[in-house]
């Protein structure tokens, strides 16, 4: 009788094997339902991102009548810019608290004149360069 039960309380290998099969299934299934998710949640923030700049960039031709820029960029939104001819018309505490970076810890890029209107803002993506594919994909202001 007690040969079996030192049979019972031990664990064998194999259901031990099943286990880790198990839990490794199941962390698989979890990756492949939460990574597009993540890439996904970057991309609307991209887009999120810079619809307010654009929101902030068309307050700023209000007020100051012309663009920022090329040479100031973004940082026109959150400081004013030297030498600015409407100086008094500057917006105090600017026209954003802090120029974000992208999702990927990049600038956005401000172009003027832009390639697809008076001015582009874009974000190159999850790999920081030029054209690309799914979260790799550049983001821009046209897209919106």
């Amino acid at each position: 009788m007690s040969a079996r039960l030192n049979r019972q309380r031990g664990v064998t290998l194999v259901e031990l094997m099943v286990v880790i099969v198990i839990l490794g299934l199941l962390s698989t299934i979890v990756v492949i339902n939460v990574l597009p998710a993540t890439d996904q949640a970057a991309v609307q923030k991209a887009r999120s991102d810079i619809s307010q700049l654009q929101a902030a960039i068309a307050q700023y031709r209000l007020d100051i009548q012309r663009l920022p820029t090329q040479e100031y960029g973004l940082r026109a939104l959150e400081e004013m810019p030297q030498g600015l001819r409407r100086a008094n018309r500057y917006r105090p505490g600017g026209y954003v608290a802090k120029v974000p970076l992208d999702p990927w810890d990049n600038p956005y890029i401000y172009v003027v004149p832009g390639e697809f209107g008076e001015y582009d803002i874009l974000s190159y993506g999850r790999d920081g360069r030029p054209g690309g594919e799914g979260p790799d994909a550049d983001i821009g202001s046209w897209d919106l």
